[in-house]
This record gives C-alpha cells, sequence and structure tokens, in this order.
C-alpha cells in the first residue's frame, strides 16, 4: 500500500512539474507576443513634408496596425533632429533604428550609394522597380549597405524628375559654364564635368538660395512639390528631365536592431515599407499632374524648355566617361553598373514596343 502512495505521489509530483512548466512556457509565449517594440525614425524632410512625408506616415500606421499594437515607430522630422543629411549616420550609429532619405546624399561618404536612387539616362521608375525585385538590385544594395550595420529598402519613387528651375535660359554648352545649381547625386558630378558648380542644399533653404543668386538654378522633383515650394515665382524656365528618370527614395534600418525583432514583425515591417513605397509613387503621380494643371492655369508665364541637342549629346558623354571612370576604380561599382545596364537593355525594348509605341500614338 505504501508502494502505491509513493508512486502516486511521484505521478502527482511529475504532472505538477510539468503543469507548472507548460504554464511558464505559455506564459512566456503570451509575454513575447504581447511585447511591444518601439523603433524611432529619422527624416530628411521637415515636419508635415507633402509625399515623402506621407510614405513615412502611412508606413509607421501599416506596421503598427498589422502588428496588433506591437510594432510602433516614432517619426522625428529635420526640426526633431537637425540634421537633415544625416540620417546615414544617425542611423548606422544607433541614435536611430531608422530613417527615411535618399541613397544618393550619401555618395560622398560611401560612393556606391548613389546607384539606388536615380542615375541619368536611366530607368524609368517600372524598370527600376523590376530591376530592385528581380533584377538583382535588392542584392547589390546589400552588398553596399550591410558593411555599414545597415538595411536598405525602397522608400517611394516621385517618378521622372523634371530638368530644373533656371534664372536663364540655356542656349549652349558654354551657358553651363560657371553655373551654380542645386542638383545632388550623379548629375552634379556630371554638370562639374562640362564646368557647372554644383551644391546640395536642404529642402528647407532651397527657395531662399534661389531668391537670393546663392544659387543660379536648381532641381527638386517636379511639380507634385515644386508648386508649393514657389520656385516659379523667381525663375521663370522650368526644364524637362534627363538626369533622375525614375527617383527612388529609401528606407533605411539599423541591421542589428532589425536582428532583434521577432520574424513575423520584421515580415510586417518589410511589407509596410513596401506598400507605402508604392503608394508614395501613386500619390507623386497624381499630385504631379494636378499641380502641373494648376501651373497651366495659373502661371501662364512659366516657360517649359527642353535642354537643346548639343547640350543633351554633351551630359550624355560626361555621363559616359564618369561611369567608365568610377568602374576602373571599383569592383563593385563595376558589378552594379553592369547589372543596371544589362537590364535596362533587356527591359527597355519591352517599353519601347509598350509604353514608347502607345504614346508616340497618343501625340496630338
Amino acid at each position: 500500500m505504501s508502494l502505491i502512495k509513493r508512486s502516486l505521489k511521484r505521478v502527482m509530483k511529475n504532472s505538477a512539474v510539468i503543469a507548472a512548466t507548460c504554464l511558464a512556457m505559455m506564459a512566456t509565449s503570451v509575454t513575447a507576443a504581447e511585447k511591444v517594440y518601439r523603433l524611432k525614425l529619422a527624416e530628411t524632410w521637415g515636419p508635415n513634408f507633402p509625399i515623402f512625408g506621407d510614405a513615412t506616415k502611412n508606413m509607421a500606421a501599416m506596421a503598427e496596425k498589422m502588428s496588433n499594437g506591437r510594432l510602433q515607430i516614432r517619426i522625428d522630422s529635420s526640426n526633431k533632429h537637425k540634421a537633415p543629411l544625416g540620417v546615414f549616420d544617425m542611423v548606422k550609429s544607433g541614435q536611430y533604428d531608422m530613417g527615411h532619405s535618399g541613397s544618393y546624399y550619401w555618395k560622398g561618404k560611401v560612393p556606391n550609394t548613389l546607384y539606388f536612387t536615380s542615375m541619368p539616362f536611366g530607368m524609368t521608375p517600372a524598370e527600376q522597380y523590376a530591376w530592385f525585385y528581380h533584377g538583382g538590385g535588392m542584392e547589390l544594395m546589400e552588398q553596399v549597405y550591410s558593411p555599414h550595420n545597415l538595411m536598405s529598402f525602397p522608400g517611394g519613387n516621385t517618378d521622372i524628375q523634371m530638368g530644373g528651375w533656371f534664372q536663364k535660359e540655356i542656349n549652349s554648352v558654354e551657358d553651363l559654364q560657371g553655373l551654380k545649381m542645386r542638383i545632388p547625386g550623379f548629375a552634379g558630378e556630371i554638370l562639374a564635368e562640362l564646368g557647372a558648380k554644383p551644391t546640395n542644399i536642404a529642402p528647407g533653404e532651397l527657395y531662399t538660395s534661389l531668391e537670393r543668386r546663392t544659387i543660379d538654378a536648381l532641381e527638386w522633383v517636379g511639380p507634385s512639390l515644386d508648386l508649393r515650394m514657389g520656385f516659379h515665382k523667381i525663375a521663370p524656365y522650368y526644364y524637362t528631365g534627363w538626369h533622375e528618370p525614375g527617383s527612388e527614395l529609401q528606407f533605411l534600418v539599423n541591421k542589428r536592431k532589425w536582428e532583434s525583432l521577432p520574424e513575423d514583425l520584421q515580415e510586417i515591417l518589410r511589407v509596410a515599407m513596401r506598400t507605402a513605397a508604392y503608394d508614395m509613387y501613386t500619390q507623386a503621380t497624381h499630385e504631379s499632374g494636378k499641380n502641373w494643371s494648376t501651373i497651366q492655369s495659373e502661371y501662364p508665364d512659366v516657360k517649359v524648355k527642353d535642354f537643346p541637342a548639343e547640350v543633351m549629346v554633351a551630359l550624355k558623354e560626361a555621363n559616359d566617361r564618369l561611369l567608365a571612370k568610377h568602374a576602373e576604380k571599383d569592383a563593385l561599382a563595376k558589378e552594379i553598373q553592369a547589372s543596371q545596364a544589362n537590364y535596362l537593355d533587356q527591359v527597355r525594348s519591352w517599353t519601347d514596343i509598350s509604353h514608347r509605341a502607345y504614346l508616340n500614338s497618343q501625340a496630338k
């Protein structure tokens, strides 16, 4: 009888241990599922900046909703962190967990970052998105950013950008000599090659710089954002684009912070960023169409110009020379250039017999 009692006691004790262990595991699981992860994002743009700032707000809202509140992202605009062009360093160091900016802003730190925004004479938004997600672009971008404890994701496309606002008409290559122009990325290098003086200026300082003639010309985006900036009031010539045929912003993520997130939240964040990027592209297209109509009706003195053929030839030749120099000095630059060029050759033949042919058939 005592043997039976001892056996029963052992069974009951073991059962209690098992039950306690299961309860502890369930509690741990529930705690992990309910844990709230709070991230901080620094953006290059000012507070309530339209389209660009909408992309970050949409992304954060989607991430919080899809995670049932477990992933919350605080957005600090440039007025808060005071470093609009310092987002790369702030996210790399962990001061911020995420950032929203333009990849080509970092070409002075890491030259190969410039390829992931937009390249002169390069891909349209549709072609570029196809390259990112199906043509090896994401993998190449990872090679560039990973050594800096960073991950980069497409963060919204402005569509093709206009060539800029100019105080004076450009009639020849000689007119570019000494031209002081706000223009970032590889296009700035091309203009410097032709004798211009490119500079990069934070968005909040653009109008004042042009008004005070600190610069002679600037490019910003297109009607979607140019109208509200008021450039048409102080620069009468609006040139069509060549330098940024599909400008993609970026979401930067601190790699260690990313790896600290549960897998489901990583995927939620990935989907939220990708969806917000697409939403920004459609919003930019909508706003450009609407604002261009306003400019045409309310500011008829704005003169839309194409750069002369000789200027375009000179720009393209300078572009090709500089690309070759970059490729000679850097094996990864050569690989990225080859990837983009090969993909463009393939996809552009389709663009030619689809979009270009359709638009040409509708020409008035």
